[in-house]
């Protein structure tokens, strides 16, 4: 068994097509063909169920993707850790980023990283909370921005910053004129319009409506908190919205903001795979956001 062809397993698992997985892996699909069938010789087991129309795999196929993946992980681990005690400059760091929360704090911390380390090359993943706590508990990701609660109990994180929370409403609301904070309890009849499952934020505003002893209607859902910000002001219903992502008032489709009661927040946080090797890139870029990340707090 070779290391090539667990990557060769790994990327036809990824693309549950043979010549996509070829393409991705540069190389001809009669060898990628020719590798696998080698393999599951060797192995005694088959490790795909083939069709005309898909690629799927099989139970001792998963075993071996998730082994696999670890062992890959770990070698990428090893590599890290020597490129770090030979002191080597050059390295690539993946972070992982809620797109919108990312777009505020980002900017503040890519120009900072990258004038103290130029030859360190930064790829963003930007996905919802689900996907990125399965990334970066997989090895994709070396650190990824989240917000707690993470619902992947084999990630450690780290605090970055508590954020408040407002109630977007609609100009034309009852409660716009309001000078005191909003009790959470009194919007237990409001229509809510929420992010979509899967994304942190979501979680979030469920559970401080159940908090306060109801459920929220939402009536509207949306992958972008943007959308949901338009939504509202356009009189569709109310929100909780972060408050660095609030809008100017004034502005075209601003929403009316309050604060809450009792006050609301988010923690953001950088998470991490518990027990992996953390390198000088990594440490180096977790302590950048750490320092600029001030202006939020």
């Amino acid at each position: 068994m070779e290391l090539r062809q667990l990557q060769y397993v790994l990327q036809i698992a990824i693309e549950k097509n043979f010549s996509r997985a070829a393409e991705k892996l540069h190389i001809a699909q009669p060898s990628l063909s020719q590798q696998l069938s080698k393999l599951e010789q060797e192995l005694g087991v088959l490790l795909f169920r083939r069709t005309t129309n898909s690629v799927e795999l099989t139970q001792a196929g998963q075993v071996f993707v998730d082994k696999s993946q670890t062992i890959l992980d770990a070698i990428e681990q090893l590599k890290q850790e020597m490129d770090d005690m030979a002191q080597m400059r050059r390295g690539r760091l993946v972070v992982g980023t809620l797109p919108i929360t990312g777009s505020h704090i980002l900017p503040l911390v890519l120009p900072v990283f990258g004038a103290q380390y130029p030859q360190i090359e930064v790829v963003l993943v930007e996905d919802t909370s689900a996907k990125l706590e399965q990334l970066t508990a997989s090895g994709g990701t070396d650190l990824s921005l989240l917000s707690l609660p993470l619902a992947d109990t084999s990630l450690a994180w780290e605090p970055l910053m508590e954020e408040e929370i407002c109630l977007a409403i609609p100009p034309q609301h009852p409660l716009a004129e309001s000078t005191e904070p909003v009790p959470i309890s009194v919007l237990r009849n409001e229509p809510f319009i929420g992010l979509k499952k899967g994304q942190g934020f979501r979680q979030i505003t469920v559970e401080l409506c159940q908090a306060s002893g109801f459920t929220p209607q939402i009536v509207f859902e949306s992958s972008n908190i943007e959308t949901v910000q338009s939504l509202v002001a356009g009189g569709m219903g109310i929100a909780f919205v972060p408050k660095m992502l609030t809008r100017q008032r004034g502005s075209e489709f601003a929403p009316i903001y309050l604060p809450l009661s009792p006050k609301a927040s988010r923690t953001l946080v950088i998470a991490s795979r518990k027990g992996r090797y953390l390198s000088k890139a990594t440490e180096a870029f977790i302590r950048t956001m750490n320092k600029t990340i001030v202006h939020y707090k």
